[in-house]
């Protein structure tokens, strides 16, 4: 029987004989009935061949899809540079990137022949990353987004980049964000690179500071970014981004080489589109790094095992998870996103998770965290600790050279900051807001116990991403949940879906102290059951991001 026959059979054509010709087809002999029906038995339970799809690959799809001959990190890296160049400048312009490795292609290429010669150095090898341009890169500007750092060099990487090109990845591109120093008119914007825009909507903001690691990932301009956190920037973000975010717990992950505004608690984290992804990043940043003393915390906390060996879907199962009553009490609410909430704490009882509503602080969550971050006191002196690192090369010596230079004004929290030197050792105030700082860990972590939680869950936000617009735009006007930030617990951000109005938001998942795997198995069960994930009609895959992979 020949090919097409057996084509023709599993479509249901018939045989070849008689096709075409206008008569019915000659009835087969026993013998070739039963040789048809065993034929097309075996063509359909014959696997079909599995296939690469940029669009939902994870990095460990991509390496499986390397180890078979099939992709390269050369050819990866290509695929992504055609989207930059189709989505980022022309077509719907996201203005994501500032500025692109043009070594990015050479380095692929020697990790290829690595890989070839020794095998991958670690899961990350070969994997483009998107990186928050506060991060320093010694073959990059680091600029904050300022226009008055456009070439600011850094003459060494930020602590976590050096982890990240030590396991094989590929630093792609510096990304835009809301700017670290400079004044601007229009929300989450940079006075270097403008405004980024949502993939999801292009009239909205992709989150405020780590803008352009949330639009990049959203858009598919590498599988993996970092993000970093002040307040709500990696959270909110991943939030605006149909994303993955991890805030881990304060002194997991150190800071050295970030712009930082906040000594007692600033954190860097990955970004991702899946929880498989946030760990694979996680497990190459985390961790003691001695110019960044306050990783000694870490000490002895982290597991044994790889942060990936947490990423399992049974873990709802018997998980006792409790809904923060004031969450809610942050504004504005869109229509529909309570509802939406409500959507998935019902998958996680399906999935044999118990939710526990109306847990309470008993306080006002909002005006309390008003008056416990510390941030405001510290970032002078965060700001100079930065700015001295860079050595002699440094584009300001410290923030009172910032101030005055003439090519963009600063920001002025930073400058009314500079005007009122504090000192951190003495200061009244600032003693108070750390107590206050410590008291509500203390009371959040207290609530947990006391409930037998195994983590707090709650909107991100009860509204999708913000519309572009001027600061002082009523549209503009939210107010942050930053209890994660505040206490410097962790808090994972996974796809909780879109409102009424086709806008995304985020489920936060709150842990104790240091319990980044269960904050991992949680996420990863809760995405199993209740996946939201989208592509953004504004940036459709291009030809040739999808192909067969060999069979085995």
């Amino acid at each position: 029987m020949t090919t097409d026959s057996i084509v023709a059979l599993r479509s249901g054509r018939g045989s070849a004989h008689g096709i075409g010709s206008g008569r019915a087809p000659a009835r087969p002999s026993g013998i070739a009935r039963w040789l048809a029906v065993f034929l097309g038995l075996w063509i359909g339970l014959a696997p079909e061949a599995a296939r690469f799809d940029l669009q939902n690959a994870s990095v460990r799809d991509i390496q499986a899809a390397m180890d078979s001959g099939a992709l390269t990190s050369e050819r990866l890296v290509r695929m992504y540079l055609d989207r930059i160049e189709a989505y980022d400048r022309k077509g719907p312009a996201i203005r994501a990137v500032l500025h692109l490795n043009t070594n990015a292609l050479d380095t692929a290429r020697g990790l290829d022949a690595e890989r070839r010669s020794k095998g991958p150095r670690s899961p990350m090898h070969g994997i483009p990353v998107l990186v928050k341009d506060v991060f320093d890169t010694d073959d990059m500007p680091t600029s904050g987004g300022f226009k008055a750092m456009a070439d600011a060099r850094p003459t060494k990487d930020a602590f976590v980049v050096a982890r990240l090109r030590s396991a094989g990845a590929i630093i792609l591109a510096k990304v835009n964000q809301s700017d670290w120093y400079g004044a601007t008119e229009i929300i989450a914007s940079s006075s270097l690179g403008g405004s980024t825009l949502n993939p999801h909507a292009l009239d909205r903001t992709p989150g405020w500071s780590s803008s352009g690691t949330s639009a990049g990932l959203a858009a598919y301009f590498s599988p993996v970014g970092l993000g970093s956190e002040t307040g709500f920037s990696i959270r909110t973000p991943s939030s605006d981004g149909n994303l993955c975010g991890l805030s881990t717990t304060s002194g997991l992950v150190s800071r050295d080489g970030q712009m930082w505004s906040y000594i007692t608690g600033e954190r860097g984290g990955p970004m991702a589109r899946s929880v498989a992804d946030v760990a694979a990043v996680l497990d190459v940043i985390a961790g003691f790094d001695p110019a960044d003393l306050w990783t000694a915390q870490s000490l002895g906390k982290m597991p044994m095992e790889t942060y990936s060996s947490f990423v399992v879907t049974n873990a709802l199962r018997g998980a006792r998870l409790g809904v923060l009553k004031e969450a809610y009490d942050f504004k504005p609410v869109e229509p529909g996103a309570v509802e939406l909430f409500e959507t998935a704490y019902a998958a996680i009882e399906r999935a044999g998770g118990q939710v526990v509503r109306g847990v309470s602080l008993g306080i006002d969550l909002p005006k309390y965290l008003t008056n416990a971050s510390p941030s405001r006191y510290e970032r002078v002196e965060a700001i100079n600790r930065y700015l001295a690192r860079q050595g002699p090369a440094a584009k300001f010596k410290d923030v009172r050279e910032m101030i005055a230079n003439t090519i963009h004004p600063v920001r002025p929290d930073t400058v009314e900051a500079a005007s009122k030197p504090r000192n951190l050792d003495r200061d009244p105030e600032y003693r108070a807001t750390l107590a206050a700082k410590a008291a509500l860990r203390e009371m959040i972590v207290e609530l947990m116990d006391r409930h037998r939680l195994d983590a707090l869950v709650y909107p991100h936000k009860l509204h999708g991403p913000l519309l572009i617009g001027h600061k002082d735009a009523p549209t503009s006007r939210y107010t942050p949940n930053q209890t994660s930030p505040v206490t410097g617990l962790p808090a994972f951000i996974v796809p909780a879906g879109f409102t009424p109005a086709n806008l995304p938001i985020g489920l936060e998942i709150l842990g104790r102290p240091w319990s980044e795997p269960q904050l991992l198995r949680l996420a990863a069960s809760f995405e199993a059951v209740h996946p939201n994930r989208r592509t953004p009609a504004s940036t459709p895959p291009l030809p040739g991001e999808s192909f067969d992979l060999p069979t085995p």
